[in-house]
């Protein structure tokens, strides 16, 4: 691949990007235009809403104005992270996601690690053990995991490790990088368990495709040790499609973490949003939900990035297609 047409197919991607957010951007802004009440609900009670205080906060947030007026308006603001001010808090909704998203992006960047860890390499050695007990205990234990929402993991892990037998903290970010990392491991856990056993199973059949081909067959027909052919010729060729499904995955782990953080009590953008919504705060529901779209379409572009650095022989034109 050239260095042109990897510099091309950056730029596509990018264009991709920014039309998908815009049309991201239009549905949480029409959803949140469509649902019942106003922020003038919100705002006034009955024995304050007079039409000067209705009038001054119509004027405010500019809820006279047409629709697409008000999508403008907000969109262009959003494009300088200027997402309003919170009706709850009347705090800048920048800086309220600001301060809550390193918390949320700690959460799942350790869920994350925990997935791609404990999902690629149980599911490989899986594969390469089929039929022993190994393979089927990683297969059922996958099955059990897959079955349990993340919330109801949290709850369980939080009852079982930090009530029962207090090993972890029950909620808390703690102080410091090592210590964060300490009181993150139950959520993370808990958000990860579905999500990695999911890889688990993806990864088992990617692996047992590839090593049941010809070509891996003649590699060993050679005398090959097992190690080269399943270094040299299963696992990259595997890998491909563990790597797409590993990009769906990470935004199932984004997801994830909105009830993964209202479990466990941490303040993040998932326990913003779903205060925001409890509260019909409007502006804060829009800079979040977009905050976060925007964070799962990258994580897609990386996704594909690395799509390319595992399989080089992939042309960029079919595979941009």
């Amino acid at each position: 691949m050239s260095k042109s047409g990897f510099v091309w197919y950056l730029v596509r991607r990018l264009a991709t990007m920014a039309l998908l957010l815009v049309v991201v951007s239009f549905l949480i802004f029409s959803l949140t235009y469509l649902s019942p009440g106003s922020p003038v609900d919100v705002l006034l009670g009955p024995n304050t809403r007079t039409s000067e205080a209705v009038a001054a906060l119509n004027a405010q947030y500019h809820l006279d104005d047409p629709f697409f007026a008000q999508y403008w308006y907000w969109l262009t603001n959003a494009l300088h992270l200027d997402f309003g001010t919170s009706i709850l808090s009347s705090l800048p909704v920048g800086d309220q996601i600001g301060a809550r998203l390193p918390v949320s992006l700690f959460l799942g960047g350790y869920a994350y690690v925990l997935t791609l860890v404990f999902g690629i390499i149980p599911g490989i050695v899986a594969a390469v053990k089929r039929g022993t007990a190994f393979d089927r205990g990683t297969v059922a234990a996958s099955i059990v995991a897959l079955s349990a929402p993340a919330f109801v993991t949290g709850i369980f892990a939080l009852y079982l490790f930090a009530v029962v037998l207090p090993v972890f903290p029950v909620a808390g970010m703690g102080t410091g990088f090592v210590d964060g990392i300490w009181h993150l491991t139950l959520p993370a856990a808990a958000l990860a368990l579905s999500v990695m056993a999911l890889l688990v199973r993806h990864t088992r059949a990617a692996m047992i495709g590839v090593l049941d081909q010809d070509y891996v067959t003649f590699a060993r027909a050679r005398g090959l040790s097992s190690r080269r052919v399943l270094v040299t010729y299963a696992l990259r060729n595997a890998l491909i499609p563990v790597v797409t499904i590993s990009g769906v995955l990470l935004g199932a782990v984004i997801i994830g973490g909105v009830i993964v953080e209202q479990t466990f009590s941490l303040n993040g953008v998932g326990s913003l949003l779903i205060q925001s919504v409890q509260t019909k705060d409007v502006p804060a529901i829009q800079g979040v939900a977009l905050v976060v779209a925007a964070i799962i379409v990258a994580a897609n572009l990386l996704t594909d990035l690395a799509y390319l650095v595992v399989d080089p022989r992939i042309r960029l034109g079919r595979h941009a297609q």
